[in-house]
């Protein structure tokens, strides 16, 4: 196995190398902002839940750790523009780190057929130097789909990703909403 890397790598272009290290860094990136938004969008969405059910119970405000009270605290008049504004904050702050994994999701594919491309290039090249047939080709071209396959790797975590985290999004501004629908209800 550690030969077989070994190889792969002394008979590898230099491109098609930097791109694999590229798209290695772009899936730890990925990974990173992933599972930490997805832990802080977890605790969020519990403060939030708890903060419904005990509006929903008969509290007569949010709970003090929601992120509505803010917004409550500073305004002595509660307008349903003043609770429209604090979900628009809400969702900019819960969709934080959803186009880093948008854009990995769309380029990664493209980053690691770059990579093929030029693998694929360097390759012909070599035919043409050389009196080698088939077997030239086919270990030239079996290389080079490596890059391929490591952006299609990395655009699928991304891509999925990506989906996780803009439903817990949606749900945890849903919960927000319907926490602003209870607080104006409960004016009325």
């Amino acid at each position: 196995m550690i030969n077989e890397l070994i190889d792969f790598y002394l008979k590898s272009h230099p491109v098609t190398l930097g791109v694999l290290a590229l798209l290695a860094l772009y899936f730890i990136v990925l990974n990173w902002v992933f599972f930490y938004r997805y832990f802080s969008l977890n605790s969020w969405f519990e403060i939030e839940n708890r903060s419904l059910e005990g509006l929903l119970m008969g509290a007569n405000s949010v709970d003090s750790q929601s992120f509505l009270s803010n917004f409550l605290k500073t305004n002595s008049n509660i307008t349903k523009n003043i609770l429209d504004l604090a979900k628009l904050a809400a969702t900019k702050d819960a969709t934080k780190g959803l186009s880093i994994l948008s854009v990995f999701a769309s380029t990664t594919p493209f980053i690691g057929l770059f990579g093929t491309v030029v693998s694929i290039l360097d390759t012909f090249t070599h035919i043409g130097q050389s009196s080698g047939g088939m077997s030239v080709i086919a270990g030239g071209v079996s290389d080079a789909l490596v890059a391929t396959a490591a952006g299609i790797f990395v655009a699928i975590f991304a891509y999925t990703y990506h989906q996780i985290l803009k439903r817990k999004s949606f749900e945890l501004i849903s919960f927000i909403e319907m926490q602003s629908d209870a607080i104006i209800a409960k004016k009325v």
